[in-house]
């Protein structure tokens, strides 16, 4: 099953353009199921009727569901929950301690295992998500990495700490201090969710990102960075949608000044992504219901099946240079002052701006030293000693 992630800046557009796309593959005879894994859900404003939990028919061929994110929150956390929320009962009202006992970008991921459902109901080719936007894609990009830090180096040893002090703590009336067998059954199950979503996210023969943005120098700006980030994270982005570009007429009287603005944007958005980029005009009226949205799939991608994979390729690549190995990763734009390169051990350690990643190293790289690391037409290059 093809899966698409729409993400990008909040207010630009994803929701409409989900919809758009889901449409248009409706078009070429795929079957598609269009979630929203949006914790401010707005797929039944954009279809101007209601849309909830359970998948429902929006078009022939398209069914839609905005993911219960609580729902799936509970599903795997709410026993890690109660015992934290036992240590927090002294000191804080459970209102405050609900918010503070769910980690950022959990929300979004478990969200995602709707993804899994989807497949495993055999009734669509296509899954597209209108993700949440572009900072809470990132937490949820970022947490797999966390979880498994700590699944690595600390789980047993806090479950056989917990077992050899439980009859201690019992005898002494602290038992609400220990985790029970419980709290670590229900961790090892959202660590197998968690891995699983990330799966579905890394399998790059069937699973990319679509970016979209408006022609704005905000906005492009944050997008770069996004494409950077998934890139660094081992997603692949396959193409760019540009949403409410300004008619031909707009180019005389009181704004000329923001078409020849967004003229310079557009040539910045050639130049910043090596990938297919389709253009979705600014409408007369708000595209709202399913009418208005196939006009609008029509115009973004004329007779394109759009769940076609766009690119092939991967962001993270190895490969030989002479006697020496080469590990490329592809960043789109950005500035060599913002990338900082390390070895640990089997594992290096990128940073990217905002943006941390550990990636673990074949054996045939452990210990060699990084001769050099540079960034050249938008990727990272980091270059193994021989």
């Amino acid at each position: 099953m093809r899966v698409l992630l729409h993400t990008g800046k909040g207010g630009v557009g994803k929701t409409t353009l989900s919809l758009a796309t889901a449409l248009a593959a409706a078009r070429h005879g795929h079957r598609v199921c269009v979630l929203s894994s949006d914790a401010a859900h707005s797929l039944a404003d954009a279809l101007g009727r209601p849309v909830g939990n359970r998948p429902v028919s929006i078009s022939d061929g398209v069914m839609a569901r905005e993911v219960g994110v609580l729902e799936e929150l509970d599903r795997s956390w709410s026993e890690i929950q109660r015992w934290l929320r036992e240590l927090l009962r002294d000191e804080t009202d459970e209102v405050v301690a609900e918010e503070l006992l769910v980690f950022p970008g959990l929300e979004e991921l478990l969200a995602l295992r709707a993804v899994r459902e989807v497949e495993a109901s055999g009734e669509f080719d296509v899954c597209i998500v209108d993700c949440a936007p572009t900072g809470s894609t990132l937490r949820m990009l970022r947490f797999p990495d966390a979880l498994r830090i700590f699944m690595d180096h600390f789980f047993d040893l806090e479950r056989r700490g917990a077992r050899l002090l439980r009859p201690l703590a019992r005898r002494m009336g602290a038992e609400r201090l220990l985790p029970g067998e419980g709290f670590f059954a229900a961790f090892e199950q959202l660590y197998r969710d968690v891995e699983e979503v990330q799966q579905i996210l890394l399998d790059g023969d069937r699973t990319s990102a679509r970016l979209v943005v408006n022609p704005a120098r905000v906005v492009v700006d944050e997008t770069r960075r996004s494409f950077a980030y998934l890139s660094l994270y081992g997603v692949v982005t396959d193409a760019v949608l540009v949403n409410r570009l300004l008619p031909d007429e707009a180019g005389k009287g009181y704004f000329s000044r923001w078409a020849q603005h967004e003229r310079q944007e557009l040539e910045a958005i050639e130049q910043s992504f090596p990938v297919p980029i389709f253009h979705a005009p600014l409408r007369a009226r708000e595209p709202i219901g399913v009418a208005a949205l196939a006009e609008l799939a029509n115009d973004l991608f004329g007779q394109r099946d759009p769940s076609d994979m766009l690119v092939r390729t991967r962001p993270i690549r190895l490969r030989k240079r002479g006697r020496h190995t080469l590990l490329e990763i592809d960043l789109g734009g950005g500035a060599e002052h913002e990338v900082d390169v390390l070895v640990a051990g089997v594992e290096l350690h990128i940073r990217v701006r905002d943006a941390r990643r550990r990636i673990a190293l074949p054996a045939s790289l452990e210990g060699r030293a990084v001769e050099e690391a540079s960034l050249r037409g938008g990727v990272l290059e980091v270059l193994f000693e021989p």
